[in-house]
């Protein structure tokens, strides 16, 4: 078995208004169910905007600390799903009803290294 990561970008901005967001989110709660009684589900989780991000990066002896996100962009890491199955084409057929649910935001597939 393969464990891959399925990363959902977002556009930059304010979250839909929740009339539009609650049926999304509970059609993205029955699919993690699915794939939990699947079997397939590893982990999930979503993320706080990119102006929450502290970014650490070296430079000589120092480790410099700074807010905000790595890069300036149009979108941005909102959320991610870690699946495990037998290989890419299973990883795409649940990224595929992901991005359905998720729609129109862009579903990344990439498998762990090792």
């Amino acid at each position: 078995m393969n464990q891959y990561l399925l990363s959902i970008y977002q556009p930059d901005g304010p979250p839909p208004a929740p009339e539009v967001l609650e049926p999304i989110l509970r059609e993205l709660g029955e699919l993690n169910e699915e794939m939990q009684a699947a079997g397939v589900w590893v982990f999930a989780a979503g993320l706080h905007p990119p102006d929450t991000a502290t970014v650490l990066k070296v430079s000589g002896d120092d480790v410099l600390v700074t807010d905000g996100p790595f890069t300036e962009g149009k979108e941005h890491l909102g959320g991610f799903t870690v699946i495990e199955v037998e290989d890419l084409d299973a990883a795409l057929g649940w990224a595929r009803r992901l991005a359905r649910v998720l729609s129109p935001l862009s579903i990344e597939v990439r498998p762990f290294a090792g």
